[in-house]
């Protein structure tokens, strides 16, 4: 071990220097009770917080005008899964009638009718935005998206041909009649309620009908250009089938169209079946997913009452989820838009991710995390190097065995290739595969079936337990000796989304770390006792106690007049137990830096409690995904985790935290930390009440924000100017 890293039995002494005796501290002030739930921010309001703030970067003139338009959709897609998952739940707590307050003493109900009551305001704000702020611009700019009283008779030819031709064929009206009931709509399809006047060819006349577009059908169309030829144009689908929707219903009149769209609860729930059943039984909960319970309805912001009651009792809603929307009620399908132009003055400079000089391709990788150990932070600098090691070990032939887990991958995985093509190049291949990554789970079960069939042997991890922790075992035979190489990220192994979500890499031939990685994998494949990492921290077994033992270090510090701080930087802060570590902490004088991209139930600056703890949220071009926890005084100051700081990561998932042993990525990694803190172009602060603060920058501080800093130090043009 060199000199930079730190030994773990040292470590091992001071965890035993500050003995768990149980998890949750008492409050350093008698007459507070921790357990107060006014000290807690609720889960999903503070979810609905973090959206909001996503919403606001649509409204941002810095950004590139297709850059906003993106952020608006995002907003969209958040808010779906929020109600497919999050909402649905509370929803299903009421129907069996398990009300329970949450640690902030909110019920279900009292939760539900808040989120309704934000979210109503907030998709206000967000098709006004569109209709007054994203449209008129991308207009000004030649992309132009026209509604039906801005068809010339051209155009108004041309798409009677299009409906002809590409939609009348495929859509089946639907009747509403005794032998017709109400058809089961998809999830988030996008349809239209009429009200007809006459009678049809059999005499019938019951004056509703039911119109489903099916998914095949593009949402958005673009208008050839010898029709319009003045830039790009788009029309919408409901725009063709509201024009020409009498066509469905010869000899009839429509008196009222109106789109509408159901979301459902698509949370999937699988009893604990045999290991072997479980592809076979996920295979059949995906297809019920289409058909949940609905959550939410989104109508036309013209519909008439007489309709939307109709709907609302058919789907078994209530008025409080029934939302106008004054635009497409499937919003989120413009997201086509961005492969149909190619307008890059419209969105954000492109950049290329750095590749440090010792993982360049044609390298060998083995040679340079020999050397020492790579860090990598993307998507600054490149995930390219990962697959790259994947690819060289299932071509050397030292290589013995690959262990790898994969939660979420791009399509047409590279890794995948790579780790078939090892199998059967006679290595031994194991592959831990989550097939319940949420909406990645068809996905999963595909490269699963590659896999076998490759010869690798694929487990589904441990049935109850997530396998959520990103880590990637390599033995390789050198020198007549067998050696591991190991890989762990903060983030998936997913090359397309390296590019979009800020995540931490290590490479490293550690022995210990190694050993600690190979340990783990032992206990997902196999069978056996409690195991026990000499480095690693995993969940869920040693996480949780780890990191309260870790708090309480540096709160004992405080209490004995020495500096102490604590900076973590996560995705959400939901746990009450860390919380309430965090608070005595605080309490104790430990300064506390807390990077939390979106939920964070902890309160902030509450005197006597959390004077000393700041919470500030960074949203920018790159989704902030990595998780890393600074202990100052530990002998690892710098944990890198798959983990947010959440009830499910730290007790129902597979987790590991893992220290950065080379004090030179350590001193990196703090280094990059304080950008963050000191940012004050992209970031926001939580206040005590809830609310959320955008700070504006001061005189001094730097023109860019820390995601722009990093960009600029980090990428191939950086680091090729230097």
């Amino acid at each position: 071990m060199s000199n930079n890293q730190a030994n773990p039995a040292d470590m091992q002494e001071q965890e035993l220097s500050i003995p768990l005796e149980s998890i949750g501290c008492p409050a350093i002030a008698a007459d507070i009770d921790l357990n107060d739930s006014n000290y807690y921010l609720n889960r999903e309001l503070s979810y609905m917080q973090f959206n909001l703030r996503v919403l606001d970067q649509a409204r941002n003139k810095q950004h590139p005008l297709l850059e906003r338009l993106m952020f608006l959709l995002i907003f969209s897609s958040n808010l779906d899964e929020f109600y497919e998952i999050r909402v649905s739940g509370l929803k299903k707590q009421l129907g069996f009638g398990r009300q329970r307050p949450g640690p902030d003493g909110k019920y279900p109900q009292e939760v539900m009718s808040e989120v309704h009551q934000i979210v109503r305001q907030a998709l206000q704000e967000q098709y006004r935005i569109l209709n007054e702020e994203l449209l008129p611009a991308l207009a000004a700019t030649k992309i132009k998206f026209l509604y039906r009283h801005e068809w010339d008779e051209n155009l108004s030819s041309w798409t009677q041909e299009y409906f002809r031709n590409e939609v009348l064929p495929v859509i089946s009206p639907l009747g509403l009649d005794p032998a017709h009931p109400f058809p089961r709509l998809v999830n988030k399809s996008l349809n239209f309620i009429l009200s007809l006047e006459g009678k049809d060819a059999f005499g019938r006349d019951s004056g509703l009908a039911i119109v489903p577009a099916p998914r095949a059908l593009p949402r958005l169309i673009k208008v050839p250009s010898h029709i319009t030829p003045d830039g790009d144009n788009f029309i919408f689908l409901s725009s063709v089938i509201h024009e020409h929707v009498e066509e469905f219903f010869p000899g009839m009149k429509v008196k009222e169209c109106h789109q509408f769209r159901v979301t459902r609860n698509s949370d999937l729930e699988m009893s604990n079946v045999e290991v072997e059943d479980v592809a076979s039984a996920l295979q059949g909960e995906l297809h019920l997913r289409r058909f949940g319970a609905a959550a939410k309805l989104e109508v036309g912001a013209g519909c008439p009452a007489e309709l939307t009651d109709f709907l609302l009792e058919r789907f078994n809603l209530t008025e409080e989820e029934l939302f106008r929307l004054d635009g497409p009620v499937n919003l989120q399908r413009l997201m086509a838009l961005f492969s149909m132009i190619n307008r890059p003055d419209l969105r954000f400079p492109p950049f290329s991710p750095g590749t440090p000089t010792a993982l360049e391709e044609g390298s060998c990788i083995f040679t340079a995390v020999n050397r020492e150990d790579q860090l990598l932070l993307h998507p600054y600098q490149s995930f390219i190097p990962v697959i790259d090691w994947v690819r060289q070990a299932a071509r050397d032939p030292g290589v013995i065995s690959i262990k790898q887990t994969l939660y979420r991958t791009n399509e047409s995985s590279e890794l995948v290739e790579s780790l078939s093509e090892a199998a059967r190049n006679g290595k031994e291949v194991t592959v831990v595969i989550e097939l319940r990554a949420r909406f990645d789970e068809e996905e999963n079960i595909q490269f699963a079936s590659i896999l076998q069939e490759a010869g690798a042997v694929v487990v589904y991890g441990v049935m109850g337990y997530k396998t959520h922790a990103k880590m990637l075992l390599i033995v390789r035979r050198e020198n007549g000796r067998l050696k591991r190489y190991v890989h762990l990220g903060t983030g998936n192994y997913h090359r397309k989304n390296s590019l979009s979500y800020t995540d931490y890499s290590l490479m490293t031939c550690d022995e210990i770390l190694c050993s600690d990685v190979h340990k783990v994998f032992q206990q997902i494949t196999g069978m056996g006792k409690k195991i026990s990492p000499d480095l690693i921290l995993h969940a869920p077994f040693k996480l949780m106690k780890g990191l309260v033992q870790l708090i309480q270090q540096e709160k004992q510090f405080a209490l004995e007049g020495k500096p102490a701080r604590i900076i973590a930087k996560v995705n959400a802060l939901t746990d009450p137990v860390i919380i309430r570590e965090l608070y005595c902490a605080s309490q104790s004088g430990v300064k506390i830096d807390l990077i939390v991209r979106g939920i964070c139930c902890l309160k902030p600056g509450v005197p006597g409690v959390s004077e000393n703890i700041r919470v500030v949220s960074i949203i920018g071009r790159f989704l902030e995904h990595s998780r890393v926890f600074y202990f100052a005084n530990n002998a690892f100051t710098v944990y890198c985790s798959s983990a947010d700081l959440m009830e499910r990561n730290l007790q129902r998932r597979i987790e590991i935290a893992y220290p950065i042993l080379r004090k030179k990525w350590v001193n990196r990694i703090l280094e990059e930390l304080e950008l963050y803190l000191a940012d004050r172009q992209q970031s926001w602060e939580l206040m005590a009440d809830g609310a959320y603060k955008k700070l504006e920058p001061c005189i001094g501080d730097p023109a860019d924000g820390v995601q722009a800093i990093l960009l600029n130090s980090l990428s191939t043009h950086a680091m090729a100017s230097r």
